[in-house]
């Protein structure tokens, strides 16, 4: 069986976290995880050529993705960011600026890999530069009109505005937030009203397919337009919670391209959202995905 085509496009870089460096960025934890549940998954992404950068790139083919679309850029160093986490396991998060996936050049084999894309996923933050703002919008023309694109809203400090939002949504047949986003979008957006009626209204105003709310430990919920899934967060223990989000949308998109029921593709974006909360960082070992996941 032909395995789907995901790309991440966005911040690839080291997180900086207390127990030492792990590498991180939410299009690269995306692409992580979705070709531990199956996918054929790339990121598309720069680095600096720098002692980090080339770190990233053997750490990259060492965990089985394919660095091709990952370029080397000699002006800016690689991305890091300084990850903080409290007693409850939640992080916080120092990015620094003016580094190589602030510059991310969409080159001509990178579109070709778009032409091929059953699914993308993109963010906010890699849209704080002109540059990678500019090659996002760009990657997203070229990909098949099937193509799946997933919004991960993933505000960060002060990178956001309301025009990159609306653009970013009007891209998107996908929207994945959390419960601290929900209210900055819907302020954005001029929306008010509860949880549910807030979702439907964003499903409907930007003809969407699926959002995605994350609550942390209450849970999550899942709305399209004809149907409501609400899960409780499972019992686990914490060790922290980086790239639980970005697991849970990775679980998210292979269960849409495998056309799986709401309430199973729910189901498993939880559980995987839930064991990437007991280990350290946001890249635990795929063997241990798959067997948790059942697909070994």
């Amino acid at each position: 069986m032909k395995k789907h085509v995901v790309i991440g496009i966005g911040e690839i870089l080291w997180d900086l976290l207390p127990e030492g460096k792990q590498l991180g960025g939410a299009p690269a934890n995306f692409a992580y995880h979705a070709m531990a549940l199956g996918a054929q998954s790339y990121i598309v992404s720069a680095v600096g050529c720098d002692d980090s950068g080339r770190e990233i790139l053997e750490h990259v083919l060492r965990v089985g993705l394919d660095p091709e679309y990952i370029a080397i850029d000699p002006k800016f160093p690689t991305g890091s960011v300084t990850v903080q986490v409290d007693a409850k396991g939640i992080p916080s998060f120092i990015i620094h600026e003016g580094v190589a996936w602030d510059n991310i050049v969409l080159t001509g084999s990178a579109r070709n890999l778009a032409a091929t894309a059953d699914a993308v996923c993109f963010g906010t933050l890699a849209q704080r530069s002109a540059m990678s703002r500019s090659s996002i919008l760009c990657l997203l023309e070229f990909v098949p009109t099937d193509c799946l694109c997933i919004y991960d809203v993933n505000l960060r400090q002060s990178y956001y505005s309301k025009e990159i939002v609306l653009e970013s949504l009007r891209q998107c047949d996908v929207l994945k937030l959390n419960s601290q986003e929900l209210p900055v979008v819907a302020g954005l957006l001029s929306i008010s009203g509860s949880e549910s009626e807030i979702l439907q209204r964003m499903i409907r105003d930007y003809d969407l397919k699926l959002v995605a709310l994350t609550l942390g430990e209450k849970g999550s919920r899942l709305a399209s337009p004809g149907d409501v899934s609400f899960m409780d967060a499972p019992k686990v223990p914490v060790v922290d919670t980086v790239g639980a989000g970005d697991a849970f949308t990775a679980a998210l998109t292979v269960g849409l391209l495998e056309q799986l029921p709401l309430r199973v593709i729910h189901d498993n974006a939880t559980r995987l959202a839930g064991f990437v909360c007991t280990q350290h960082g946001a890249i635990a070992e795929m063997t241990a995905i798959r067997e948790f996941m059942g697909e070994t």
